[in-house]
């Protein structure tokens, strides 16, 4: 079978693998000019563990799944990464039962190894921290994102897939057996296929709406949430990751660390009407606030504009959180067609469990 798969970011790339590994023909076009130009290149490259997601949902049974496959594909493929561990901190009572119930959920979802904490024992790991309590998770780390991601594409090529860069899919029309894609590239011509995968990420519910036959009542709403990031100028402080509770659309202004040891503080969550990664200089006073709550010793003048993601939210300002979609043809009855929208944070974690997931229904 000959599978398109829109989109070369790290979900594409994965379920472009794991197609190609299944033994179907693998085409993989990307409108940009390189893998992981989107929302894969601007995150926090955090191997999430799954303990914030409610029982049951795609986000929990992934995310914890995809943890532990993500571990042992980058300890097999050679991709740079560190199991640091996280904390997640309480700075009052309120937010100590709220770590609590997170520490409930994630017992649920299977995340091993969660312990909450007093404040003591918290800064016996990171002794500048502030906090009254903390649920310490083990298993979360951080990866090389794109060094996963050129894996993904090193393994999909030698089972015989291609990328083809500058290649925009403008729509999908249906034929007897398959689709026939038509786009915009170096050729500027249309291609059929027996099977698509849509992993377009901030352009997923564009190419929908552009499928025909595709019920445009199954394409969720796109809300773009903004994270912006900013750079620590001194030396680290902080040698784990470093969460606050979380806040509406995200898990909160938190501290990151890179392979190369450098702190970093974000995302926050701004939301936007269009596409913009300007990073606003004002921000850093709400960042300096919120960080000042976990670690009072912060210095405004050291914090500096790095750089932004957009999130591709399927729920808005003030909504419950929307959990992943992926809708197949056993859901929307179109041979051959996987729409996945809504695919932000922890998306990157969730990828080769996801990527199994499409690959199997792909083989049905």
């Amino acid at each position: 079978m000959l599978v398109l798969v829109v989109g070369a970011g790290v979900i594409g790339l994965a379920v472009a693998r794991a197609a190609a590994m299944a033994g179907h023909e693998v085409i993989v076009a990307e409108s940009t000019s390189g893998i992981g130009s989107g929302i894969s290149s601007r995150n926090s490259e955090v191997i999430h563990a799954g303990m914030y997601y409610p029982e049951g949902s795609l986000r929990a049974r992934h995310c914890v799944a995809g943890n532990r496959s993500l571990y042992a594909y980058c300890a097999s493929h050679g991709v740079a990464h560190r199991r640091c561990g996280k904390l997640i901190v309480a700075t009052d009572a309120a937010e100590t039962r709220q770590i609590g119930v997170i520490a409930e959920r994630g017992r649920v979802n299977g995340v091993e190894g969660l312990e909450l904490i007093d404040g003591e024992a918290a800064r016996r790991l990171e002794p500048a921290l502030s906090c009254v309590a903390a649920l310490w998770s083990p298993q979360t780390g951080i990866v090389d994102g794109h060094g996963l991601m050129l894996a993904l594409q090193g393994e999909l090529e030698d089972h015989g897939g291609m990328i083809a860069f500058t290649t925009r899919i403008e729509r999908l029309t249906q034929r007897s057996h398959g689709w026939t894609a038509w786009f915009i590239g170096r050729d500027g011509t249309a291609l059929d296929v027996d099977a698509v995968v849509n992993c377009g990420g901030l352009s997923a519910q564009r190419l929908a709406h552009a499928t025909d036959g595709y019920p445009p009542l199954r394409v969720p709403p796109l809300h773009l949430a903004k994270g912006n990031y900013f750079a620590y100028g001194g030396r680290p402080v902080f040698s784990r990751l470093i969460y606050p509770t979380p806040v509406d659309g995200g898990l909160g202004i938190h501290v990151t660390v890179d392979l190369a040891g450098r702190m970093r503080f974000g995302p926050d969550v701004e939301w936007i009407d269009q596409e913009a990664y300007e990073v606003d200089a004002g921000r850093a006073e709400l960042f300096c606030a919120r960080i000042r709550t976990y670690w009072p010793a912060l210095e405004r003048e050291r914090l500096l504009p790095d750089y932004s993601g957009i999130r591709p939210k399927l729920s808005g300002p003030g909504q419950p959180a929307a959990d992943f979609v992926v809708d197949a043809p056993k859901d929307h009855g179109l041979f051959g067609l996987v729409q996945l929208f809504g695919i932000e944070s922890p998306g990157l974690t969730c990828a080769l469990s996801l990527a199994d997931t499409v690959a199997a229904t792909l083989s049905e």
